[in-house]
């Protein structure tokens, strides 16, 4: 009998900008469909000095070339069915060791195994495509950090026939990501706005409750933890909120709070951010935990072996 096959071969990419990420460019040349970089080059000129990458920038370029392009929270159930449709999804995971995210482009999924595959950038000696496969069930809880967000860009005819369940939240997540472009830009009216509609459209989207919370986080407004209380009433499994209200906490002088937030945080994720430790540190250090203190800011330079400020923290372990 012969094995069935869940996987998808994806052509072998390294080409990136921050406005053509690579999952992006990878998925576009899956479907024959190659993006100018001279046309992300050009795009990428209004973000200057910005380290990472603009994903709608991608995801437009990629509809003005002919893709179609679907952004739903999602399941694993149907992002298996995604693949067997022939659609390598894109999702958002955390980013290890430091708190940003990652797209992430799935090829497939192993069901003896258990496994999820994702693309890995480098091929192996024979120029052949390699994956790396995750745990399925370690796979769903960092995405569910996420919200389990999904990007499908596929030709509108195949897309259409994929009958997503999630569809409706669509408009309201792009809003999200659009928002995020206008804060990199600096533009906070018009993201604040973007941010407005997409609440308008689904008052429980998860990325739009964050994205909010962070907006009032950066602006010290306590009108924040009113968002992040929201988003973890939908998804008590988001370790950007959990850190997001640590920070706000710490900020504000409420260590017993912020280091209650911290510590649901790093339950949800002990690898996931370095920093997270270096304020936790401070805040039990102000509280007289001193060998808590300490064992935090050695947690840090585990997470973060290169952190710039490495020996005043080896000095301040030693001190404490």
């Amino acid at each position: 009998m012969e094995e069935e096959n869940h996987e998808l071969l994806l052509p072998l990419v390294d080409d990136e900008n921050i406005c053509l990420p690579l999952p992006i460019n990878v998925v576009s040349k899956y479907w024959n469909v190659d993006l100018p970089m001279a046309e992300a080059i050009e795009s990428s000129k209004k973000y200057s000095g910005f380290d990472g990458s603009i994903l709608i920038e991608g995801i437009e370029l990629a509809e003005r070339h002919g893709l179609t392009c679907k952004i739903i929270h999602s399941s694993l159930s149907e992002l298996k069915k995604i693949i067997d449709l022939g659609i390598p999804p894109i999702v958002i995971l955390p980013g290890i060791p430091e708190i940003t995210q990652h797209a992430s482009v799935i090829t497939g999924y192993d069901k003896v195994e258990k496994t999820i595959l994702h693309y890995i950038q480098k091929g192996n000696q024979e120029g052949e495509q390699q994956e790396g496969a995750i745990p399925e069930d370690i796979f769903d809880k960092e995405w569910s950090e996420e919200g389990r967000l999904m990007i499908i860009l596929a030709p509108s005819d195949i897309l259409s026939s994929a009958e997503l369940k999630n569809n409706s939240n669509e408009k309201s997540n792009r809003l999200c990501l659009i928002s995020e472009k206008q804060n990199i830009l600096k533009n906070e009216t018009e993201a604040f706005e973007s941010l407005k509609r997409a609440l308008e459209l689904d008052g429980n989207n998860l990325t739009a409750l964050y994205l909010f919370g962070a907006m009032f986080n950066a602006q010290n407004s306590p009108e924040c933890i009113k968002y992040y209380e929201k988003c973890l009433q939908i998804n008590n499994n988001s370790y950007l909120t959990y850190n997001g209200l640590g920070n706000f906490y710490l900020k504000t002088g409420q260590f017993d709070k912020a280091e209650n937030s911290y510590n649901k945080a790093i339950k949800i994720n002990p690898k996931r951010s370095a920093k997270i430790y270096k304020n936790r540190a401070f805040l039990r250090e102000k509280q007289n935990k001193n060998s808590d203190a300490k064992d935090d800011l050695k947690n840090y330079l585990k997470y973060y072996p290169k952190a710039p400020d490495r020996g005043i923290i080896e000095q301040a372990i030693r001190e404490l």
